[in-house]
């Protein structure tokens, strides 16, 4: 048997063997690139399984955290509210004690002057407005700001102010007298004995000296070991008073303010 020919010549069992060659060739091309192992894809399963675990436990830790923060953001807010409903009051300031004055009295006491001045010795007798008593004062040019001896001094705040609880003694007794005053400032003190400054609290205090009455800023201090009680320094006998070193109780107070037996 003869095979037949195409119009070009070539006999047909040829082209029908190559197309079929050619299908068997794509075909394996195909396994090649789109064929996956098996052993390939269980793992790949089981990565992915793996990861899908993974992503759910995050979620999970999540929302518990998530939880656990709006409970104590609920707790905090909860005590915010119980502390503005069972606020504490305002504490109240103790009032302002009565700031006596030294008394109106016929008897005015005597002081020599000169041009004006009120000639002083080097000790005098001053009476303290508050608490009332009468001290024996050492004037001293050389300090600067007056003292008064002050024992048990706490400070303490009043009314956005600061103050000063302090105890003064009674003269020729073992009792203290409690003030109260507003302090007015601070001051730095170098003394000659010590190495080291001391800070001190200054208040303004009333007081006279034979019929001179003054207000001056004394500095509170334990003299308990030096022999006077209160010292008058150049911020009261800066234009005021003249020292005569010769003397001493040159002024003389008020009969009636004489205090604690004492008839200088």
């Amino acid at each position: 048997m003869g095979y037949k020919r195409s119009r070009a010549g070539f006999p047909f069992l040829s082209v029908i063997v190559a197309a079929g060659l050619g299908l068997v060739l794509a075909g394996c091309s195909a396994d090649r690139y789109f064929m996956v192992p098996k052993k390939d894809l269980t793992e790949l399963n089981s990565s992915v399984q793996s990861q899908r675990a993974t992503l759910v436990t995050m979620e999970g830790n999540a929302a518990v955290r998530h939880e656990q923060l709006l409970q104590r953001e609920q707790l905090s807010t909860q005590t915010i509210l119980e502390a503005i409903e069972n606020k504490v009051e305002k504490p109240v300031c103790p009032p302002i004690p009565p700031q006596p004055a030294c008394p109106t009295i016929e008897d005015t006491g005597r002081a020599d002057r000169l041009k004006g001045k009120v000639i002083v010795g080097e000790v005098e007798k001053l009476y303290l407005a508050e608490p009332g008593l009468v001290y024996t004062a050492r004037i001293d040019s050389g300090a600067e700001t007056s003292s008064l001896d002050a024992r048990n001094i706490t400070r303490f705040e009043r009314d956005g102010s600061n103050w000063v609880r302090f105890d003064v003694p009674v003269p020729g007794t073992d009792e203290l007298v409690t003030m109260e005053k507003e302090i007015s400032r601070r001051v730095r003190i170098i003394q000659a004995s010590a190495e080291d400054s001391e800070r001190r609290v200054v208040v303004e205090l009333q007081f006279a000296i034979g019929d001179h009455k003054q207000v001056a800023e004394f500095t509170l201090a334990d003299r308990s070991n030096l022999t006077y009680e209160v010292l008058i320094g150049r911020n009261v006998l800066r234009d005021v008073m003249l020292i005569d070193v010769g003397k001493e109780f040159a002024t003389e107070l008020p009969k009636n303010l004489k205090r604690n037996g004492d008839d200088a």
